[in-house]
């Protein structure tokens, strides 16, 4: 098991913690889109209502996760990197174990107040539908053992041991579909149920994920034992930590984790609690019609946008512990060019990310939802939101790492108020699109806040960063207009609603967004200024030069 190494190879230990998480990520963010075309085949007629309800209980269940959590496997991943770049690693040992007994207590209590209190989050959050209880009551089980998946995760990942986390991740996204799947086939289609039951049993398959999940990590624990317990014996001895000082320990990093982690989902949740309210204000709509808008950009495009920004929550994951051990070490220099790489490949990967998405909107949308004119504008505008829910994921973690946290929450809060703030105005002025709108404002705030923070504390490369920036926008411009040009020809000619044709065309469209980015990065040298030599053998297997 590698242990974090800042010295030189601190790039190397981002890039490659970032590959792992980045590819754990998004094949288990693709799965979990993917299985939409069957589900909503096999729904029927009641998709838009299943779709509603199952996005209504996922987002109750997301702020209960991270409640649940405790944002204590950020902590302990933070933690652990901390006392192993001092050589103690007995004491995150023992600092793991007491946080193990902590999860398991936490899992209990909310999975039992997730539970019992059902009808009273249906009241809040899903405007009294008496059809989310037993959504949330399915939900509630996952809570149970999820707390323990997630500290498994953070002590593996304060190694810098991200492969077992992007392992599990994936494979807990597969047991989850094929569950999830085979439910809904029996229900609907060979029984010819309730759809409610089917989300129900839908939403219930994340338990059966986590499960499968806490056994590979379990495994992948049990493998690395022996090098962990020979770290032990050659580091210090346990520092002289009782139980009482471990707890405040853990909780006192934790809570800027849950309020941090929580921060996406707390933007979602109060759009779903006002968004039919306010609508209604303006717009003379059924409450059919304000669920299918809400679901459009709500649930169907931020399921697709959630895959690139699972991008960055990858760079935040890898970024915490590197950043935790050379804090530990006082080593400032070396935190500003850490901070320096952190965002450039960030937007490296984000920028061209969110612009392909947008390119490709309408053969992606066809592909997974059918074509809807109006779902496709929303996937466009929730794609470039993405590069500022992204940007406040990397620096809310770099913050942390930093032990900046309570500067980091009270700009959040900035944040969340001027999205509360401009919600109503924004709904008043562009309907539907209100909310997302209202989300851009208030993250760019928090997003600019915390840029200066760093800055102030860690004047990082900021000429460095704004040179590579350039060149980064201007390729994935080229290739923007590019892979736009291509959807025009192909759509002018074939028509919008063709899935098949949708299929094709968004994996030429992609594939060439792909070359054009990639020749344009590997032919000036960028990638390489960004990703290190290594880039020198992709070009050489290319004959780029």
């Amino acid at each position: 098991m590698p242990v974090i190494d800042p010295e030189p190879s601190s790039q190397d230990t981002m890039l490659k913690g970032s590959a792992w998480m980045t590819a754990g990520s998004i094949f288990s963010r693709i799965l979990g889109a993917i299985y939409i075309i069957p589900w909503m085949a096999w729904m029927g007629s009641y998709y838009p209502a299943a779709n509603a309800l199952f996005a209504k209980g996922y987002n109750i269940y997301s702020l209960f996760l991270i409640i649940s959590t405790a944002g204590i496997p950020g902590a302990i991943s933070k933690q652990i990197s901390h006392y192993n770049a001092l050589d103690q690693y007995s004491t995150g040992n023992k600092l793991f174990k007491h946080g193990l007994k902590i999860m398991t207590f936490m899992g209990v209590i909310f999975g039992a107040v997730m539970y019992f209190g059902a009808p009273i989050l249906a009241a809040i959050f899903t405007d009294g539908d008496p059809r989310s209880i037993p959504v949330i009551k399915s939900l509630a089980v996952a809570v149970l053992i999820i707390p323990i998946l997630s500290i498994l995760r953070g002590y593996l990942q304060g190694y810098s041991d991200m492969a077992p986390s992007a392992i599990s991740q994936f494979i807990e996204q597969i047991a989850r579909v094929i569950y999830m799947l085979l439910a809904t086939y029996v229900i609907m289609i060979m029984n010819k149920g309730s759809y409610i039951n089917a989300v129900v049993q839908s939403t219930f398959a994340a338990f059966i994920g986590a499960a499968v999940a806490i056994g590979i990590l379990v495994l992948a624990l049990l493998r690395r034992l022996p090098k962990l317990r020979r770290l032990s014996r050659n580091g210090q001895p346990i520092a002289d930590v009782n139980e009482r000082n471990f707890t405040r320990e853990i909780f006192e990093q934790a809570v800027p984790f849950i309020i941090l982690d929580a921060g996406i989902t707390f933007f979602n949740l109060f759009d779903q609690s006002t968004f039919n309210q306010f609508m209604r204000m303006f717009v003379n709509a059924s409450g059919a019609q304000l669920d299918n808008y809400y679901s459009l950009f709500g649930f169907q495009a931020n399921k697709l946008i959630m895959i690139i920004v699972s991008l960055s929550t990858a760079m935040a994951v890898t970024a915490v512990p590197i950043l935790s051990g050379l804090y530990s070490k006082g080593d400032k220099d070396k935190i500003e060019d850490q901070i320096s790489n952190t965002l450039e490949l960030f937007f490296f990967i984000m920028i061209p990310a969110s612009l392909g998405m947008y390119a490709v909107a309408q053969p992606l949308w066809t592909t997974f939802y059918r074509y809807d004119s109006l779902g496709v504008l929303m996937l466009q505008f929730s794609s470039i939101i993405s590069i500022l829910l992204g940007l406040f994921t990397v620096l809310s973690a770099v913050l942390q790492a930093l032990y900046r946290n309570r500067l980091a929450i009270k700009y959040f809060v900035y944040g969340f108020i001027v999205k509360i703030v401009m919600q109503l105005p924004m709904i008043w002025l562009f309907h539907e699109f209100g909310p997302l709108i209202a989300t851009s404002i208030g993250m760019a705030v928090v997003c600019w806040l915390m840029i200066r923070e760093l800055h102030a504390v860690y004047p990082f490369n900021t000429g460095r960063i704004s040179r590579r920036i350039s060149g980064i926008i201007l390729f994935s411009l080229i290739m923007f207009v590019s892979v736009m040009f291509v959807n025009w020809v192909v759509f002018h000619f074939v028509g919008n609603s063709d899935r098949i044709i949708s299929v094709v065309a968004l994996m030429l469209e992609a594939g060439l967004g792909g070359v054009i980015y990639g020749y344009l990065v590997l032919k000036t040298s960028l990638a390489d200024k960004i990703l290190g030599p290594r880039v020198e053998r992709i070009r050489r297997i290319f004959n780029i030069r």
